[in-house]
């Protein structure tokens, strides 16, 4: 509606002519903008001299405001710790159980190792490989517990066997 006021004149009449008029003869021209008729001007203000007074009133008010929050802050963290603390333990928790199941399988697979090396089987086959053979009959002593006890086992040495005398002396 109020785009309608700048067709009509003062007199009633369109001027619709006019402005088909205006459109020929500048097709460049812009309308008029929004209470373009009105000017503004801009006073500076020079507030520099001006001095605020101090309020007793708002200094305690700020530091009770202060107090107000820090105690708030204080009952908020101290009903927050404990849960996060929690959380943190179960965290803590659950990374020890993942780290005794490793634990566990590692001890496993360690036993199935020692199993495989203590087998009779590759034990024989580690003889053979360095030339090692079970020993003779007259070769093994039976220790006999004539002794009081607690006293430590002797070997009477009529008995014993150089490995001179038996001929596997090392280095032959």
């Amino acid at each position: 509606m109020a785009t309608l006021a700048t067709y009509f004149r003062r007199n009633g009449t369109v001027a619709v002519g006019d402005i088909a008029m205006h459109a020929t003869s500048d097709p460049f021209r812009l309308r008029n903008l929004p209470a373009d008729h009105l000017f503004m001007y801009s006073k500076s203000v020079d507030n520099s001299r001006l001095v605020r007074q101090a309020d007793p009133a708002t200094r305690g008010e700020c530091w009770s405001a202060l107090a107000a929050a820090a105690i708030l802050l204080l009952i908020v963290g101290s009903i927050v710790a404990p849960q996060v603390a929690s959380v943190l333990a179960g965290y803590q928790v659950e990374a020890l159980k993942a780290e005794y199941k490793t634990l566990v399988d590692q001890k496993r697979d360690l036993e199935t190792k020692e199993a495989g090396l203590l087998s009779p089987e590759r034990l024989n086959d580690l003889a053979k490989a360095n030339s090692m053979v079970n020993p003779d009959m007259d070769q093994v002593f039976h220790l006999e517990n004539q002794a009081a006890a607690g006293s430590f086992a002797k070997i009477d040495a009529s008995k014993a066997v150089t490995p001179a005398q038996t001929g596997q002396a090392r280095g032959q």
